[in-house]
């Protein structure tokens, strides 16, 4: 038995949550949301909480139940509170600013990095060496964030680099005389 499908997800005031066929759609004060269901879960809205529960007892149709849960959960949390990933540049001259729809950033390199910024994402630099990304998607604020720190990871034996906020960086000691 799933210990996450088994639990229902509450929605919160000011989301709608509705079921069209195999569709489920949250709105909510920050946007909107879709979710094509898989034939092997039902999902019913009883008053305030949304219940999956798995059609029948096959293996793939239990995974699918906790999976199904976890994607509404998320869900229903983006579309009323977001979500957001904080980020934080270290080293010499290393800085970020938004222009118009592109994140541009230098980060050592001969050139500028230039991010286009996707659609239902909200990045801002509140100070040159911090980057905030925001959104209501989880997975896509995740990818977001993830492709920013991949143009310059941080490097274990300065720390310098892109890193999200209260990751530890092992560290390595430098070359000894």
């Amino acid at each position: 038995m799933s210990r996450v499908g088994k639990y229902p997800v509450e929605i919160p005031a000011g989301v709608q949550v509705a079921i069209v066929g195999r569709r489920l759609t949250a709105k909510g004060r920050l946007g909107e949301m879709n979710l094509d269901l898989t034939d092997q879960v039902e999902a019913k809205v009883e008053g305030n909480k949304v219940a999956i529960a798995p059609r029948d007892g096959t293996t793939p149709a239990r995974m699918m139940w906790g999976t199904t849960r976890a994607l509404v959960a998320n869900m229903v949390r983006g579309v009323s509170a977001g979500y957001a990933k904080s980020m934080e540049i270290t080293g010499t001259g290393f800085r970020a600013a938004v222009q118009g729809s592109n994140l541009v950033m230098n980060l050592g390199f001969s050139h500028d990095v230039v991010y286009p910024i996707p659609t239902g994402i909200r990045i801002t630099c509140e100070k040159p060496t911090a980057i905030k990304v925001e959104g209501v998607d989880k997975r896509q604020v995740g990818q977001v964030a993830a492709e920013i720190r991949a143009y310059r990871p941080p490097e274990p034996y300065k720390g310098k680099g892109v890193k999200f906020d209260g990751e530890a960086i092992r560290r390595k000691e430098g070359k000894k005389k």
